[in-house]
């Protein structure tokens, strides 16, 4: 997730800059072939164009709002983890007796083994991405590869036994097998006489919302942002795009065809590429913007920051134990919370 107030130019441009070098020498080439080529059709009427505009304004608009909806539901679900899982280490400690120290801790040490194992699921690269997306995105991910790793042996060993990493990371869904063995503990434990009934319905209740929030994570990940508003909102963007240097050829009064090169001839040419260039940039860039923000797991810079908040949740859960020995919380680096 970008923490800095304001972004930079650069990865504004460099996101942008593919689409904008074909904007500028596209208007030089349509103002060329109207005025030396003859080309009259070329020039159009500002008025038609600037109704599609805003017509694209709005339906950017549109989808842009559906994508910030997408963003905001997974980090309402994460914010949500935060708080069932300083719910469950709460009543694991209140409810599990002082006794089974040992319990607590693997209950616990579990717990973290799953927040971390779904962060990782839900990073993989989903099928629905584009393969060239994001040549930004994919430049950081080259220089801080250390905090987008995927290793899941070097991730759980610190929480889990060997024999029941091996078993984990055998299954197709390694978090939902997490919280399976977590009702399998506490039935143990009250079978043991270690937890009351009641306490552990009430441990299995939270296990039910971590099971929920899981859901709703993995519904996000799975679901792409539907194809014909993505699509069609990148479609229209290029179209209207295409059409604004022949308006501006109208704007501008680029009414005659050129037979020699003169100053009065060509002054044209420069306002006219400078705000068809413009324009192409802020059409993209409200476009961008719905593409970067629409899947919040994806490993972009716009993503939800889970990195972050598996470090807030381990710090406060190992508080919880008395455990003096606590990593540091996750920094911002180049701006970038991960």
């Amino acid at each position: 997730m970008y923490v800095r107030r304001r972004f930079t130019l650069s990865i504004l441009f460099s996101t942008l800059l593919p689409r904008l070098a074909i904007s500028g020498p596209w208007a030089l080439i349509v103002y060329v072939l109207y005025s030396w080529g003859g080309l009259t059709l070329l020039r159009l009427p500002f008025l038609p164009i600037s109704t599609i505009g805003i017509a694209v304004s709005f339906y950017v608009g549109f989808k842009n709002n559906s994508a910030y909806d997408r963003f905001w539901e997974g980090r309402k679900i994460w914010g949500g983890i935060v708080n069932a899982s300083r719910t469950w280490a709460n009543a694991v400690l209140t409810y599990v007796p002082a006794g089974k120290a040992e319990a607590r801790r693997e209950l616990l040490y579990r717990h973290l083994a799953w927040i971390n194992a779904l962060r990782m699921q839900l990073r993989k690269t989903s099928r629905f991405l584009e393969p060239n997306t994001a040549r930004t995105t994919k430049r950081r991910m080259r220089l801080h590869a250390d905090h987008m790793r995927m290793d899941w042996s070097a991730e759980l060993r610190p929480f889990l036994s060997a024999s029941e990493l091996a078993e984990v990371t055998a299954r197709a869904n390694p978090a939902t097998q997490l919280l399976r063995a977590q009702a399998e503990r506490l039935r143990e434990l009250h079978g043991a006489g270690a937890l009351d009934l009641f306490h552990q319905i009430d441990l299995m209740g939270v296990i039910k919302e971590l099971y929920g929030l899981q859901g709703k994570a993995e519904r996000i990940k799975h679901t792409p942002f539907p194809r014909m508003y993505a699509n069609t909102s990148r479609m229209f963007t290029k179209v209207f795009v295409t059409l604004v240097p022949m308006g501006l050829l109208d704007v501008f009064g680029a009414n005659h065809r050129l037979t020699e090169i003169t100053w009065d001839g060509v002054w044209p040419v420069l306002p006219m590429i400078v705000c068809s260039v413009f324009i192409a940039w802020v059409f993209n860039l409200m476009e961008g913007i719905g593409d970067a923000t629409e899947d919040p797991f994806e490993r972009s810079i716009s993503d939800v920051p889970m990195n972050a908040l598996c470090r807030t949740i381990e710090i406060d859960v190992r508080e919880m134990l008395g455990e003096t020995e606590l990593p540091e919380r996750e920094v911002a680096i180049d701006n970038i919370l991960y």
